[in-house]
């Protein structure tokens, strides 16, 4: 074995007296110089009042966010855009904050609206509602690298995954503290043992892809960990430590030992993907029936079991004889005796080789499925007897997928030779960056399981105040999705070679602003969508294009093209068929011909299910769903802070030739055509507002008309009359037509982009 197990790490004494040091490791401190620390984001979080006396017109500054802006702006003879119309302003933030657009009623209403916190009132609102959460779940997920499957070859369902995409979702709708937040998914189990949301939260780091069926357990354990390292450090500390894994970080002041002491938080975990989620007295109203069911199956179940006896066996030592011969001693050795790092070992094994490790509670089909002759005839007339005593049968346990400590004392981790899995050099204890110093958090919690408390300290130096990277990058990232480009341009990215921020001040104005907020997301996100800055036409200025072409310093709001995810959601939501049931199991939308049998899926068999909203949509890590990846969908073996932006020709033929489109074009006319009046103005201007939140102008009014009265021409010649719906060629040929205009209307820049 690559690394011998270890005396528990230097401060296992402290643990015992309830007290964790986490303290720079000698080699990590010698590598990080002065130089380094004057780094911008490595300096403490600057306390500064926003500058709205300096400005030119101090009545713009009033906004908090505007008096930063304004100050960049007014430094390069730039000022503001004018204030986007209404219309635009509502639907801009309705596919910000939910991901659809605003009904024509909440149109109406809000032009309607003349008072001076109607728009503030439309933003508590969207705050206040649930598909708030199933928009910006997203985001995250693309930070968590979440997937409903394994990867590598196999790609095996991960069944209980999405139960951690409906934690997030619950998370945000409850504007859950982004430090608690944090917590959860680090450290839940430690924590809150007997919490259910705090147990499916730890599935942020279960979300690693994973070849489950790897002999070389050791080297699969090390991949394994330097997943979660690099995640844990790009998504809360926006820095690219994956960098430091090989080698000392070239341009940042991560040296090779803070990238292993930081995964040696990490070191003693293995992932669960049968955490049971029933405590108390439901707990014991369902061990309640379980014994009943198993006291009237005793019998059944034991003669099936004998017969699946020598299948057993046989399966078992499949598995077992491919691993190296390390492997098999420590399957061997009673739990009592094996080491720390063979604890880790016998976990990677048992997950894939052992199901009765797992709640099991029938018979198992593999063994089964071996079994010939009169023995199979058996079992098979012994499984439909214990089929009889099915409704004595409490269910499935319900589970959660994440991971645990498997004891109290952790494997010893090493600094790694150009980080091969098997060529330790010395051990490195627990530790957080050695550029910002000391840190010394809380005791541990060690409630009620076996656990080393690790992982919560390291949780609680991630939301100290005092760290200057959690609360800047998390305000970053929320500052990205509002207006297309974070200050800091690179969001997990805050090193060296990562872009300066565009407004440090404003940057940690809003770092200070989210800790005296509680970590309220919600408090944020309703200040950043307030401000002018916000509000501002994205309209182009050819003299401010010249100073700043990139609109680094926001003298426009940018335009944005919509998410394939989001684009879906809103096609399905102006079509009318929308199913806005909330949570669950994944759904299995309509594949193009030929996809099931490359990686594809069932359909899902409830039709209604697969107009889901797209949050909603399984994920299998080796085959995206083609809307989405067309569209950018990132890559979910690995965390997305920033998605990419391409056009495509391909876009534009999806759209314009999927089946699915057309049949969305399809309902959307004929909700048109019982929404308003027979008339072809009419249906023309209820099109506009649903598909873009304004009527058409004069001259899109004309063009659509000449449009409508074309391609009837052209259909109503080729058109049969339904006589026994009463339906003539010429109501053919008119509803086709509105069809036509309603997928043109769906393939626009102006639908599937936020101006």
């Amino acid at each position: 074995m690559y690394c011998r197990p270890q005396p528990f790490w230097a401060t296992v004494a402290a643990f015992s007296l309830g007290l964790l040091a986490v303290v720079p490791d000698a080699r990590a401190a010698e590598a990080v110089g002065t130089k380094d620390r004057l780094h911008w984001a490595f300096h403490p979080v600057r306390r500064a009042p926003p500058p709205a006396d300096s400005l030119k017109n101090p009545s713009l500054g009033r906004h908090p966010v505007d008096a930063f802006v304004l100050s960049e702006l007014e430094a390069r003879g730039l000022g503001y855009s004018p204030e986007a119309d209404k219309a635009t302003l509502l639907r801009r933030v309705y596919l910000d904050i939910v991901g659809m657009s605003p009904t024509p009623q909440e149109v109406a209403e809000f032009l309607a609206d003349e008072s001076g916190d109607a728009f503030e009132k439309v933003v508590d609102h969207l705050l206040a509602s649930p598909r708030y959460g199933e928009r910006w779940a997203r985001h995250w997920l693309d930070l968590a690298r979440y997937a409903e499957s394994e990867g590598f070859k196999a790609d095996e369902t991960r069944p209980n995954a999405w139960r951690y995409r409906d934690y997030v979702v619950r998370s945000l709708n409850a504007d859950k503290g982004y430090d608690r937040f944090i917590l959860e998914q680090l450290a839940g189990d430690e924590i809150w043992p007997e919490d259910a949301e705090a147990l499916i939260a730890t599935g942020f780091n279960r979300h690693y892809p994973d070849e489950s069926n790897a002999r070389n357990l050791m080297q699969r354990r090390q991949e394994i960990l330097n997943d979660i390292t690099d995640t844990v450090g790009s998504v809360f500390s926006g820095l690219t430590f994956a960098c430091a894994r090989c080698h000392d970080h070239k341009f940042d002041p991560i040296p090779q030992a803070d990238y292993f002491r930081l995964q040696a938080f990490f070191a003693n975990t293995a992932a669960d993907d049968h955490i049971p989620l029933l405590f108390g007295e439901a707990k014991s109203r369902y061990d309640e029936r379980l014994r009943k069911w198993e006291g009237a199956t005793r019998f059944l179940r034991a003669e099936m079991e004998a017969l699946e006896a020598p299948k057993r066996a046989e399966i078992l030592s499949d598995y077992v004889d491919k691993y190296p011969e390390e492997i098999q001693v420590a399957l061997r050795k009673p739990e009592s005796e094996r080491t720390p790092f063979e604890c880790q070992m016998v976990a990677k094994a048992k997950l894939y080789i052992d199901p009765s490790s797992h709640q099991y509670l029938a018979p198992s089909k593999a063994a089964a499925a071996k079994l010939k002759g009169d023995q199979k005839k058996r079992w098979e007339a012994l499984s439909q007897e214990l089929e009889k005593y099915a409704a004595l049968h409490p269910g499935p346990l319900p589970v959660a997928t994440g991971i645990r400590d498997l004891s109290g004392t952790a494997p010893a981790t090493h600094l790694l030779k150009r980080g091969n899995w098997d060529s330790p050099e010395s051990e490195v204890t627990p530790g957080f960056l050695s550029v910002i110093g000391r840190r010394t958090p809380e005791a541990p919690s060690k409630a009620s399981r076996s656990t080393t408390g690790r992982r919560t300290a390291l949780a609680k130096l991630l939301i100290d105040p005092s760290n200057p990277l959690t609360s800047r990058v998390m305000v970053n990232r929320l500052w990205h999705h509002h207006f297309g480009r974070g200050l800091v341009a690179t969001p997990s990215d805050f090193g060296v070679k990562g872009e300066s921020p565009s407004h440090p001040a404003l940057l940690d104005w809003l770092a200070n602003k989210f800790i005296a907020e509680k970590w309220s997301l919600k408090a944020m996100h309703r200040l950043l969508v307030t401000s002018r800055a916000y509000r501002q036409s994205s309209e182009h200025r050819p003299d401010a294009f010249r100073t700043d072409p990139e609109n680094r310093y926001l003298w426009r709001y940018s335009r944005q093209r919509l998410e394939g995810e989001v684009i879906r959601d809103n096609m399905l939501f102006v079509s009318g068929r929308l199913n806005s049931k909330m949570g669950g199991p994944s759904v299995f939308p309509a594949l193009p011909a030929g996809m099931e049998s490359r990686g594809g899926w069932k359909l899902s068999p409830d039709a209604s299910d697969r107009d889901r909203r797209s949050i909603y949509v399984f994920v299998r890590r080796n085959t995206r769903y083609p809307m989405f990846e067309t569209f950018d969908m990132p890559d979910t073996h690995e965390p997305c802070a920033r998605r990419n932006q391409t056009t495509s020709p391909v876009q534009a033929l999806t759209l314009l030739n999927s089946e699915l489109t057309h049949g969305w074009a399809g309902s959307f006319a004929e909700k048109i055509h019982r929404e308003s009046s027979s008339a072809l103005g009419d249906q023309i201007e209820r099109a506009y507002m649903w598909a873009f939140g304004r009527p058409p102008t004069g001259e899109e009014q004309k063009i659509a008309e000449a449009f409508m009265h074309s391609q009837a021409r052209v259909i109503e010649a080729a058109a049969i009359a339904d006589p026994e719906r009463g339906v003539s060629p010429e109501a053919v040929a008119r509803r086709t037509a509105l069809t036509d205009l309603c997928h043109a209307l769906m393939n626009s820049n102006e639908f599937v982009y936020r101006f």
